[in-house]
């Protein structure tokens, strides 16, 4: 018997900051571009629930934010902050268990199936690790606890904030069955949106539609995605070993002709990707970055820089650089990612530089 655990700090960044400035508490907190009135041109890190009631969510153009939310509290990013927290908190979560999966700064996958016996103790086991968390440094926290990775991600979003959602195995498929098909992992809105018309907008829906004719729709994905409605999930809890790479990508809410606006994004997802370098203490010499028009038609670019770096803006300049020619063709973008690759430990850069 597998038991999966899924931790996912709350509103991590705004949470941070909360907690730094309890004067923000209660008030709706928004960490991202400076929105210069409602004419700001960057985009939403995170919102704090209170944010969120007005509308307000990740990757949106912080200008939408400011009609949405004007009297929010407008935060710049505080990486070096956020990273230090993270260190700590996976520092804490990581003795739990002998498998460990840490996913960006805020979540994190742990196989305790030889630490407990059933799911009774896996419940008292997380309620240890929350209460630890929360001692030490004074942040909330959510947690899964399924048969298996997927289970454990959908459950510990299931009751935010602060929450401990159990779902044992064979309650799998009944627990996921009414959510809509958009909480499962790796189904975007386009795909939701195909689904749909096919009539399937909830995961019981999905898990009872012929894999026959999702198969042909969707590839390999539409078989895995019939399997994970039906609460099946076999992947393993990895222990990362080297990374080879490190890259984050954003699908717009709206098909994107604003140039400058992608090009804000790329930013973004620069300071993204730099701030797990410098979690990580690795240095890079290649960034690559993917474009996906409107119609699916996918195109990479990378460069090879002649130095060894971990800078923020030397991911910002380069992927800039590459975003550039792809621009002001009229043509939409849908999807914009960013990947630095030629990856060395930071203790290494001197010799390999």
């Amino acid at each position: 018997m597998r038991i999966i655990l899924h931790v996912d700090m709350d509103h991590f960044y705004t949470a941070i900051e909360e907690r730094e400035h309890p004067e923000y508490k209660g008030k709706p907190v928004i960490v991202g571009a400076d929105p210069k009135e409602g004419k700001g041109r960057g985009v939403v890190s995170t919102s704090n629930y209170e944010a969120r009631k007005a509308g307000v969510r990740s990757r949106m153009p912080i200008s939408r934010a400011w009609k949405l939310c004007s009297q929010a509290v407008y935060l710049q990013p505080n990486f070096p902050l956020y990273i230090r927290v993270s260190n700590e908190i996976m520092d804490i979560t990581r003795k739990y268990a002998e498998k460990f999966e840490q996913w960006g700064l805020d979540e994190a996958f742990l196989d305790i199936s030889n630490r407990v016996r059933d799911y009774a103790e896996a419940e008292e086991l997380a309620k240890k690790m929350k209460l630890e968390i929360l001692k030490k440094e004074g942040l909330t926290s959510s947690i899964g606890v399924g048969p298996n990775k997927l289970v454990a991600k959908v459950a510990s979003d299931f009751h935010k904030p602060d929450g401990l959602t159990i779902v044992r195995e064979d309650e799998a498929e009944k627990f996921l069955s009414p959510l809509p098909v958009r909480r499962l992992l790796w189904v975007g809105r386009k795909t939701e949106e195909k689904l749909r018309a096919f009539g399937v907008t909830t995961i019981g829906e999905l898990a009872r539609y012929d894999p026959t004719v999702l198969t042909e729709t969707f590839g390999v994905f539409g078989a895995q995605m019939h399997l994970m409605a039906r609460g099946i999930d076999s992947s393993e809890v990895e222990t990362r070993g080297e990374i080879k790479s490190i890259s984050h990508e954003t699908t717009f809410e709206e098909d994107m002709d604003d140039a400058d606006m992608v090009l804000k994004t790329s930013d973004a997802l620069s300071e993204e990707v730099a701030k797990e370098i410098l979690n990580q203490n690795l240095s890079f010499k290649t960034v690559t970055i993917k474009l996906r028009y409107e119609n699916f038609e996918t195109h990479t670019s990378a460069k090879t820089l002649s130095f060894m770096t971990n800078r923020v803006q030397d991911i910002k300049k380069t992927a800039q650089d590459l975003v550039q020619p792809f621009l002001n063709n009229k043509r939409k973008i849908r999807l914009i990612g960013v990947r630095v690759s030629t990856l060395v430990k930071g203790d290494k850069q001197k010799t390999l530089a």
